[in-house]
């Protein structure tokens, strides 16, 4: 019997000592893991290369090339390991080979990434630390946007998840997002960012772990407490390394790369890429829309790019500003534009109404404005004559809605001068946002040249372009004898006028009014006086 009493002794004495070195162990695991075949979590890096030439890269930030012409210098672990212990952050930042390898990506391969998204962070960051901040959560949470989106709020993942915060489907619609054809809630910075940081708390509160809150969030609760369960112990024994080889193998990087993300965002200089510097002042405000608006319509009024428009609001899918009395929708605009639009609402409502406004009822048998008839059988052009009123002139003008169907060896600029319209014209009314056109592809022209044009277009697409050349060159002398002589009259440009309104209001082109006036581009000032070139009574030479 004293000899079993003995025995219990020494094991009980043994015990302790054991769980205190397992205890050890998972406290280690962090700094000493290692995993030889690392899974890098999906990047949207291929699209940030694209970003550095964005619309806004251009014409907010500034870098040099010193990422490009200087290579990354070579940094030992123990040096990395003082960098990140000397991050201000709550979140722990442990070093270990699988956050050195994230490290490496970012400062060797990836280095031509972290400019961009240096400058894109100027203007997202203050939102993110506002909306962590509300919630009371630690600031270099404002990184998890890097590592999910690469920075673009209009990044869509393979499984569907959207914006910065990349939300899937079902959780945006949980958290009471609103997500249609019109509006993705997901691509708003503001609201997208307020909700994530909500969600983030709520899973902090549930493990009192950041490690596992950042893993929960990019997998999903149940995931990480499928991993804890497959482990063994309680929620409260572990963290992200303990669990690291129970988790799919994608999740198993993601706070690795956000704790890489944390460093290189902070010690870029010392890996020899450049600092962004902002050249214009990042200035926002925001305004409730009640009408249904078009972005054209504030870019044309305002002069301000639609490219502006769409990133300071991606959460409008289709350009389009759905407001309402009943549900009056924010507008983010530059502060020194917000005075400019409450000055320019009515104009702005109102410009090119008829393309915009939409059709609340509609009589049986009544066809839209913009309803097209065939021109001629077998071809790829579509137009309707539409009588326009002419200002100046009791008689009225014929206007033509053409649909061109995009041919090889075409170009935006090629169809613009076969319809003598410009490139800007063909896109403001296909709501293209770059040059480039694709071989069948259907273009929507407005051409006031309606007869010229369209025989030369017909002839182009049906071959007769041979036959019609005699008989347009044997019209040439008559054409030039029945034009008006070079007399001109004098506009003074509105507010919300722009050349394409202006020579439809007096029976010109636009390259005519261009022309008279030694215009390179189609901008004009509100009140600039113009010259407007007679209109010409025959037909156009071809």
């Amino acid at each position: 019997m004293k000899r079993f009493f003995l025995q219990l002794s020494m094991i009980l004495a043994i015990v302790p000592a054991m769980a205190k070195n397992d205890n050890k162990n998972v406290l280690d695991l962090k700094h000493s893991i290692t995993d030889p075949a690392i899974v890098y979590p999906e990047s949207f890096e291929s699209e940030t290369q694209k970003m550095m030439e964005s619309w806004f890269m251009k014409n907010y930030t500034a870098t040099d090339s010193r990422y490009a012409t200087e290579q990354d210098p070579e940094v030992s672990d123990e040096v990395i390991i003082q960098r990140l212990a000397a991050l201000p952050t709550v979140i722990e930042m442990p070093f270990n080979q699988i956050v050195r390898s994230y490290i490496d990506r970012y400062t060797k391969s990836g280095r031509n990434n972290i400019p961009v998204l240096l400058g894109m962070g100027l203007y997202y960051n203050p939102i993110f630390e506002q909306a962590l901040e509300e919630q009371g959560l630690p600031l270099e949470l404002k990184y998890l946007p890097v590592i999910e989106s690469g920075l673009d709020p209009n990044a869509v993942s393979k499984h569907g998840a959207t914006g910065l915060w990349q939300f899937m489907l079902n959780t945006a619609k949980g958290l009471g997002m609103e997500v249609n054809s019109l509006v993705d809630e997901r691509r708003d910075p503001y609201l997208s960012s307020e909700l994530a940081a909500s969600y983030l708390k709520g899973l902090y509160d549930s493990y009192g772990d950041w490690s596992l809150a950042i893993a929960a969030y990019n997998c999903g609760p149940g995931t990480v407490n499928k991993a804890i369960r497959r482990a063994g112990g309680e929620t409260s024994d572990h963290d992200f390394w303990s669990i690291y080889n129970f988790l799919p193998e994608e999740t198993r990087g993601y706070v690795p790369m956000f704790i890489a993300a944390n460093y290189v965002m902070t010690y870029y200089p010392e890996h020899n890429i450049s600092p962004v510097l902002p050249t214009a002042p990042l200035v926002m405000d925001t305004i409730h829309i009640t009408d249904r608006i078009h972005f054209d319509q504030v870019a044309s009024v305002l002069d301000i790019p639609v490219e502006e428009l769409r990133i300071l609001n991606p959460q409008y899918r289709a350009d389009i500003i759905p407001g309402s009395t009943d549900y009056p929708r924010n507008f983010i605009l530059p502060s020194q534009q917000i005075h400019a639009y409450l000055m320019s609402e009515e104009d702005i409502r109102n410009y090119d109404a008829a393309k915009y406004t939409q059709r609340t009822v509609v009589d049986p048998g009544e066809a839209p404005a913009d309803a097209l008839i065939a021109v001629e059988e077998d071809t790829d052009i579509w137009a309707e004559p539409i009588k326009t009123a002419n200002s100046n002139d009791t008689t009225s003008s014929q206007k033509s809605i053409i649909i061109h169907k995009v041919k090889a060896g075409e170009s935006l600029a090629s169809i613009a001068q076969l319809y003598e319209v410009t490139p800007e014209e063909i896109k403001s009314s296909n709501n293209l946002r770059r040059n480039a056109v694709r071989v069948g592809q259907q273009l929507r022209i407005s051409t006031s040249a309606a007869q010229g044009a369209m025989e030369t277009a017909v002839a182009s697409v049906t071959g007769t372009a041979q036959t019609k050349a005699p008989a347009a060159k044997k019209n040439t002398s008559t054409a030039s004898s029945q034009k008006k002589t070079s007399s001109t009259t004098s506009h003074k440009v509105k507010s919300g006028e722009n050349l394409s309104l202006i020579a439809k209001k007096y029976g010109v082109t636009v390259n005519a009014i261009k022309q008279a006036n030694g215009m390179k581009s189609d901008r004009i000032q509100a009140g600039a006086t113009i010259k407007i070139p007679a209109k010409q009574t025959g037909k156009r030479k071809r």
